[in-house]
């Protein structure tokens, strides 16, 4: 099958064709379809198999052949997580929109608000968003829906987490009832499947790859280490190994902080982004990890969901995500669109039960190699697929709380687009680095 063979408008074809595609990958050609028939979707594919066109070129097809937006009026409205993400379908709508006349707004957080309800004065056939910023706007009357069309929700399964569920619900309850629907994602676990069908009604499912598993084009191992030679394994790796462009996920934000500082002294160029940075801050660290400028970004799981970077060649979880569907998202921003990836995993012994729950979504054990110097002297023991291992007890409330006033499990604010809390671990500690002087992150 051709792009040619879906239908699509002529002017959206011409567009598809100057970005060298010809030929949808699988999740387009059964997305695509089934979103322009009108009824309702939701679709599950590995991260990195175009699940964003998915969407977008059917959904410019059906607003060429309306009505035009009216003032203040919205014909399509797309929810997602982050404002990283809100961006990259923005670019998305964008690019596949070049040669058509449909109007189209990003808004989030972090931005000044009178430019966002400026531009809405006059419509938007699509406005893209993050929850806590388009409840704002909702407020203060900046737009209408009475003539909204569509409501999409990219990564749908985070914005269903009960993190969002509350401003999901406000949100929904200013739409029509008489709407298409669409949810895209990488992973639906049960109970999100559940959730979601009691919002959307008789949707077509598609599913074009296992379920929480990752795209064949990413190899993936982990290196057993104790957590506080970490930070020098890291470096080690990408000095011995001339990694230009690694993306390392940091479970807290002062952890990225500390990781990023911590390289630079190591004469590694390296930035940090998370919640806590301001919207300029967070865009100008992308660019120029994404121009080369800095060879590593350190993250926290805001940007899961929303870096989009051809050929980036490795990522490298520092510590393992405290929910392992995150796991699929992190690792998937390597082998994207077809290219091939590695994915390493900085394992220490006390993360064998989040090692133990990746490995049961994934279904798949994970190699292990050693890296020569840094053998941990606590073994990380074996477990065969579902085992059960003890696990740490839970933080009390009074610890939680002094965590949290610390900075070191804080959540990014509702309004700066809604994301749930990027720490829940315990807080990194440091040690003196004889060799440098430095600090070294653990």
């Amino acid at each position: 099958m051709t792009f040619d063979e879906l239908g699509l408008d002529p002017q959206i074809l011409r567009a598809i064709q100057e970005k060298g595609y010809t030929t949808p990958s699988p999740i387009q050609a059964e997305a695509i379809p089934a979103v322009m028939a009108g009824g309702d979707v939701m679709a599950a594919a590995q991260t990195g198999t175009g699940k964003t066109a998915g969407f977008t070129l059917p959904l410019l097809d059906r607003l060429l052949k309306g009505e035009r937006a009216r003032d203040q009026q919205v014909r399509t409205l797309i929810l997602t997580p982050t404002r990283e993400l809100a961006a990259q379908v923005a670019e998305s709508v964008t690019t596949y929109g070049k040669h058509v006349k449909l109007c189209s707004h990003v808004i989030f957080g972090g931005v000044p608000i009178a430019p966002q309800i400026k531009r809405l004065q006059h419509g938007a056939d699509i406005v893209i968003a993050t929850p806590g910023r388009l409840l704002d706007l909702i407020n203060q009357g900046a737009m209408k829906f009475d003539r909204l069309e569509v409501l999409i929700l990219d990564e749908a399964d985070r914005m269903l987490d009960m993190g969002f569920i509350h401003d999901l619900k406000k949100i929904i309850s200013k739409l029509p009832p008489k709407r298409q629907n669409l949810m895209f994602s990488a992973t639906f676990s049960d109970d999100i499947r559940k959730l979601a069908k009691g919002l959307i009604n008789n949707p077509t499912e598609i599913s074009v790859s296992p379920r929480n598993s990752a795209a064949g084009s990413v190899t993936q191992y982990l290196i057993p280490l104790e957590r506080t030679r970490k930070a020098d394994a890291l470096v080690e790796l990408i000095k011995s190994n001339n990694w230009t462009q690694t993306l390392v996920f940091s479970r807290t934000k002062h952890g990225a902080n500390r990781l990023a500082t911590y390289f630079e002294s190591q004469d590694i160029s390296a930035v940090a982004i998370h919640g806590n940075k301001s919207q300029n801050a967070r865009t100008k660290a992308l660019n120029q990890f994404k121009d080369g400028k800095v060879k590593v970004l350190f993250a926290t799981d805001i940007a899961a969901r929303g870096i989009d970077i051809d050929q980036l060649p490795q990522v490298v979880n520092y510590d393992l995500p405290e929910q392992a569907e995150d796991y699929v998202h992190r690792i998937g921003r390597t082998g994207r669109a077809g290219s091939s990836g590695q994915a390493i995993s900085l394992v220490s012994a006390d993360e064998l039960h989040l090692l133990v729950d990746i490995e049961a979504l994934t279904k798949k054990l994970i190699e292990r190699r050693t890296l020569p110097g840094f053998e941990p002297h606590t073994p990380l023991p074996e477990a065969a697929l579902g085992a059960k291992v003890p696990r740490p007890p839970k933080k009390s409330g009074g610890e939680r709380r002094r965590r949290s006033n610390s900075g070191g499990g804080s959540g990014e604010q509702r309004r700066d687009g809604g994301t749930r809390n990027e720490g829940g671990a315990r807080k990194s500690t440091s040690s003196s680095n004889r060799r440098s002087g430095q600090r070294r992150p653990r």
